[in-house]
Order: C-alpha cells, then sequence, then structure tokens
C-alpha cells in the first residue's frame, strides 16, 4: 500500500477540482431534453407502463418516435404536467 501526502492547500485544490468535474458531469445529464422510458417513468413517479402511454396518448406529455418502436419523453413536457398538476397547500397566517 502506498501512503501520498499532499499539502493542505493542494488537497483542498483538489477537491474543488473534483466538485467541478461533477457538477459538469450532472449538468450534462440534466441538460438532455429527451429521456427515455424508464428515465420518464421516474420523474412521473409512476411505476405503469400502462399510465406512460395513456399520458402520452391524452396529448399530457410531449413525445418523438424517431424510430419505429423506439420512444422518447419530452422532460420539459413532463416538469410542466407536473407543474400544472401541482397542489399549493394552504398558508396558515
Amino acid at each position: 500500500m502506498n501512503v501520498i501526502c499532499i499539502e493542505e492547500d493542494a488537497f483542498h485544490t483538489l477537491i474543488d477540482g473534483v466538485i467541478k468535474y461533477v457538477k459538469s458531469q450532472m449538468e450534462s445529464v440534466i441538460r438532455d431534453k429527451w429521456v427515455g422510458k424508464k428515465e420518464a417513468m421516474r420523474l412521473l413517479r409512476i411505476k405503469s407502463p400502462t399510465t406512460l402511454q395513456k399520458l402520452r396518448d391524452e396529448g399530457k406529455i410531449r413525445f418523438s418516435k424517431p424510430e419505429r418502436k423506439h420512444i422518447v419523453y419530452d422532460r420539459d413536457s413532463i416538469n410542466e404536467y407536473l407543474e400544472a398538476h401541482a397542489i399549493e397547500t394552504f398558508d396558515d397566517k
């Protein structure tokens, strides 16, 4: 086993670099406009592919069919659907 010793400033610079790298990777994942069936179901918090198909068939969420059996869903449309069905809580003032 090898032990590597570095100065405190170098350690903090290394950690800052790692955090910056991870954030940039997360942003590229989050920015993907089109998501597959599993991700769409996860975002909608549903377990049934039938429910996802119903939302698609009723025009409640946007989708694209780049190939015959390949369907992708618009992330923004899913977020809009969730916002449209959000229930505001009562304020106890």
